[in-house]
């Protein structure tokens, strides 16, 4: 099991460093009181390898808890558990601009300056910040350059893969929510209108010959492929590790559901690492089988 300790400043950029390993597949909890941290690392190695890595954010929050920071790592070190401690820090102006923002007290200095709380914590935390192995100034890091960074570091351990997510629905059940991108294709040829194809679905060979027989289909697809083409790139520049994009027709039967597994089957095809869902596929009166994804 891969140990990361993530502690630092108040305003340092913990959180996104947390954010940014649970991206790279760690476990991680915020604000372990430390006298906790031995036994929670005893459970985690008792799952027996479902809890690979680790990432865990003490700091000055936990109050008097803290005081026992520096003992704990001792008994760490003791019990033969190896770790990593990473220390966040910023310049005082950044984190005065950073608690201006968010309107939040500092923890050393709930009523008074948050100045006087940078002081006090930095006095407090010296001890700590001299044992650490990595110390990250998230002071000119931009929340991309700082993921890059993390991902510089500890990305060796379960890096998880791009995937795209490709959802089909239907606008009558609603939007999916968390959807990056909606593409409505309710002008595509309508398998509703005709009797025999009413009640099947979009994943049966005679609906996708119905609605791949019209000209418009066939140029909405290539043009389809190649936004997808520029976007999947564009999105990884960006630190994303998935792409949600939905595909919608007036019940999500016939044309959302062709869409979709066509751009599933396109993205395979690139080994492309790709999900499908037809969301409200169900939903609707279907008396076909369905084909077998």
């Amino acid at each position: 099991m891969r140990l990361v300790i993530i502690t630092g400043m108040s305003g340092g950029g913990k959180t996104q460093i947390s954010r940014s390993l649970e991206d790279l597949g760690f476990f991680c909890v915020d604000n372990l009181p430390p006298v906790l941290i031995p036994k929670f690392v005893e459970v985690c190695k008792e799952a027996k390898g479902h809890v690979d890595n680790v990432a865990l954010v003490v700091d000055t929050r936990s109050r008097d808890f803290f005081g026992e920071f520096l003992n704990m790592l001792d008994s760490l070190t003791n019990a033969g558990v190896k770790y990593d401690l990473l220390f966040a820090d910023a310049t005082d102006n950044t984190i005065v601009r950073r608690y201006k923002e968010t309107r939040r007290t500092h923890p050393m200095a709930p009523k008074s300056l948050i100045t006087e709380g940078i002081k006090r914590e930095r006095e407090r935390l010296a001890p700590v910040r001299s044992r650490a192995n990595y110390i990250i100034d998230t002071s000119k890091f931009s929340k991309i350059d700082l993921k890059e960074k993390i991902g510089k570091i500890f990305g060796g351990a379960d890096t998880r893969e791009f995937t795209v997510n490709i959802l089909s629905f239907g606008f009558k059940f609603g939007l999916p929510l968390d959807a990056d991108m909606v593409i409505d294709v309710r002008f595509l040829p309508n398998p509703f209108y005709v009797e025999e194809l009413k009640y099947k679905s979009g994943t049966l060979p005679e609906v996708v010959e119905y609605i791949e027989k019209h000209e418009v289909t066939k140029k909405f697809t290539d043009k389809l492929e190649d936004i997808i083409d520029f976007l999947i790139p564009e999105y990884q520049k960006e630190g994303k590790t998935q792409f949600v994009v939905a595909f919608g027709c007036t019940g999500g039967l016939h044309r959302s559901v062709y869409t979709a597994k066509h751009i599933y089957d396109y993205l395979c095809k690139k080994g492309i690492n790709a999900q499908i869902e037809h969301r409200d596929l169900m939903k609707n009166d279907v008396r076909e089988h369905l084909r077998e994804e």
